[in-house]
């Protein structure tokens, strides 16, 4: 029989009956809710992860999450070894400044605008990469996003940002371009980069982007709507999946193995979204023959494939595969790259190579949302390629990254021998895969607790496995002298939820 706590407890976090939301974001709510109305006070003490999970009828993923975000919000707060209780403050934080009287918002003015109902595409509780705030802090981040100082060519980039702020060259960067790139960035784009990759383009085929991310947006306000039909990896790159889920198409999940995408019973597509270098997640490599045979079912079926050339650069040693636009004989495959992931994530620098005429459209949906990336950094980063700097910094990283996956590699196998994962060819991250009845999003909550970030599997995944055992160890915004202490961290996080799972 449930306990009269138990009761109290499913009572407590009934979910608001709004089917349009998605179930993290409405237990959320109910947490809100709770705080709000003084039913949840300062200090309470809430179930484990587990028990509410099994309380009310949710995924251990979907309660994990939500715990995660509302404590990232300081609505609640995580006690090592002891559990997760209610933030002090958190009702004023709900309900405005401390002191507040300001009434929930259900109860407020009718002229208020409603916001949740006035949003048409909201990524509100959709999975994504997300991190703590005060992430920096955190000793041991295995996720993306820090700058390493150590490796950052900081004479170089400086070199190149002061010349370009010379009278000389303030002509080729300080007017409106209206929707046009800096053309000297294109020439060292089209000789430098692409080549390398055997790509040959056109200066009109090239459209430079505000980062990878904006390139997947301007594809799909382009080319997607409601009757798209449209391949995605799965697992796959979450970032990319949601900016295309936004204009809602038939999203159908191609799997993944160890050779990359398996393409041979795909469905019928209009698209298909891969990343064939370096996979995003699990770090698999398209083999030869599977893009030779993508490249003819993609001309025989009619579909186009976008390729997003992800760390096809940051391999450790041996030539690259040969990119699937480079292979392209039909015009078959947009590609989208990246200047600026291995120098800084800060910087923003992607471009797409298209045909002409979608080239030109895409043109004028960039001119539309922001005229065109900055003129200054385009400049100046031209002159960083022009100069040999991006060739010689891709190298010291690639090394650095070789190192820290050598260092990762062993830490994880005298630590945490029962997880298992292969080691990747290029790219700074490990995939992982937890032994059985481990979830992965549970041990990265847990792992906090022990000052270890890392990237939970089920956000790679459209529909994630319940429990879902993976995650992703991400090397390039930790010291190398941290990762075997902070993998055996993440080893006692392991065995706290190993315990608690064995008492039950």
């Amino acid at each position: 029989m449930r306990s009269a706590k138990q009761t109290l407890w499913k009572q407590l976090f009934e979910l608001p009956d709004e089917p349009a939301l998605p179930l993290q974001a409405r237990l959320r709510t109910a947490v809100v809710r709770e705080i709000l109305n003084g039913r949840l006070a300062e200090g309470t003490v809430l179930p484990s992860s587990r028990d509410l999970a099994l309380l009310i009828g949710l995924s251990r993923n979907t309660v994990t999450a939500a715990y995660c975000q509302l404590v990232d919000e300081n609505f609640l707060v995580a006690r090592p070894r002891i559990g997760i209780f209610v933030a002090a403050g958190a009702r004023q934080a709900v309900a405005g400044e401390p002191g507040s009287s300001a009434p929930p918002p259900s109860t407020r003015d009718n002229a208020t605008p409603d916001w949740k109902a006035r949003v048409l595409r909201s990524l509100s509780g959709r999975p994504t990469l997300s991190k703590p705030e005060r992430w920096a802090e955190y000793p041991y981040p295995f996720v993306y996003g820090r700058l390493d100082p150590q490796l950052f060519p900081m004479e170089e980039f400086r070199e190149c940002c002061t010349r370009s702020l010379t009278r000389a060259r303030l002509d080729q960067w300080a007017s409106d371009f209206e929707t046009d790139e800096v053309p000297e960035l294109i020439e060292q784009i089209r000789l430098r980069v692409l080549p390398k990759r055997g790509v040959f383009a056109l200066p009109e085929e090239i459209v430079v982007t505000v980062g990878a991310q904006q390139a997947f947006h301007l594809l799909a306000e382009a080319l997607v709507d409601q009757r798209t039909r449209l391949g995605v990896e799965e697992p796959g790159y979450p970032h990319a999946r949601n900016c295309f889920a936004l204009r809602e198409p038939q999203l159908l999940r191609v799997p993944v193995d160890e050779e990359g995408a398996v393409i041979e019973e795909l469905p019928a597509l209009d698209y298909l979204f891969v990343t064939p270098s370096q996979h995003s997640p699990t770090t698999a490599t398209l083999s030869l023959a599977r893009r030779h045979a993508l490249l003819a079912r993609a001309q025989a079926q009619g579909f186009v494939i976008i390729e997003d050339d992800y760390e096809a650069e940051n391999l450790y040693d041996g030539t690259p595969m040969p990119a699937l636009k480079s292979l392209d004989r039909s015009g078959h495959v947009i590609y989208i790259g990246s200047l600026s992931k291995s120098l800084s994530p800060a910087l923003r620098l992607g471009y797409i190579v298209a045909s002409r005429q979608l080239a030109a459209e895409l043109r004028l949906l960039r001119h539309a949302v922001l005229r065109h990336p900055s003129a200054f950094l385009q400049n100046a980063y031209a002159l960083f390629l022009s100069l040999g700097h991006h060739e010689s910094h891709a190298r010291r990283v690639n090394q650095a990254m070789r190192e820290r996956v050598a260092l990762a590699a062993e830490s994880l196998q005298r630590h945490l021998p029962e997880f298992s994962f292969t080691l990747p060819c290029g790219g700074a991250s490990i995939w992982v895969r937890a032994p059985k009845g481990i979830d992965g999003g549970e041990l990265a909550f847990v792992a906090r607790r022990y000052g270890v970030l890392i990237e939970p599997g089920n956000v790679f995944f459209a529909k994630p496995p319940t429990p879902c055992p993976f995650f992703r160890l991400r090397l390039s915004s930790i010291e190398p002298a941290r990762i075997d202490a902070g993998l055996r961290a993440l080893a006692q996080a392991a065995g706290e939820l190993s315990g608690a799972r064995g008492s039950r």
